[in-house]
């Protein structure tokens, strides 16, 4: 239902964040059932004791991949305690057509971390792909990387999967198509230009949000 009226070009603003909002912590929530557990027991108020299990206390750290990526961070604040945040913004050099890092702010010691990574839509994955570059830069473990995104297409998972198999890839759709203009299809639109109530410029980018601000 949330992926359908995002995906409504009718669908006002209210609505959209809305929903975008229910998919975000659904998303979340799920790639926390991934961490690692370890059991422990507890005693309740009735003087019981329950085996149960929680996280293995290793640090969690969420990097949003801006513009749209900061979006998702408010989720993962209302389920992750005292949870570090870093951001990367990764734009298109429209002479080479590549991708270029122009801002980067990481929280210190990340090397035992697991790593939240943060965009609202991946197409052909090149902002993804040099994001994960990054933190591998910064000592983080391939397998501590979790890239979280509302809409991919076949071509982003393809790339990332590709280049880093041990970097989790968790979505709420993967669409089929990216046309000619690197838009996904079916797609959802411009999410941040939909998220933030801007205007998408004509030659707007879908993919990797963050590329094309």
């Amino acid at each position: 239902v949330c992926v359908c009226v995002c995906r409504n070009k009718e669908t006002n603003r209210d609505e959209f964040i809305f929903y975008s909002k229910r998919l975000m912590r659904l998303l979340i929530e799920h790639a926390l059932s991934f961490l690692p557990l370890k059991p422990v027991s507890v005693e309740t108020p009735q003087g019981s004791i329950y085996e149960g299990k929680r996280l293995s206390g290793k640090r969690i750290t969420g990097v949003s991949i801006l513009r749209a990526g900061e979006t998702m961070e408010p989720a993962l604040m209302a389920v992750c305690k005292d949870i570090r945040l870093g951001k990367i913004l990764i734009q298109t050099n429209h002479d080479t057509g590549e991708p270029e890092l122009h801002y980067l702010r990481l929280p210190k010691d990340l090397s035992e971390d697991y790593v939240i990574l943060m965009d609202s839509t991946v197409s052909t994955g090149a902002a993804a792909l040099m994001a994960v570059r990054v933190l591998l830069d910064h000592d983080v473990a391939e397998d501590k990387i979790f890239l979280l995104s509302l809409l991919m297409a076949e071509m982003g998972v393809h790339s990332v999967a590709y280049a880093f198999p041990r970097v989790r890839i968790i979505t709420t759709a993967v669409d089929k198509e990216v046309n000619e203009q690197f838009h996904i299809i079916p797609g959802i639109g411009n999410f941040g230009d939909r998220y933030f109530g801007t205007d998408a410029p004509s030659d707007w980018c879908e993919s990797d949000e963050g590329m094309d601000l």
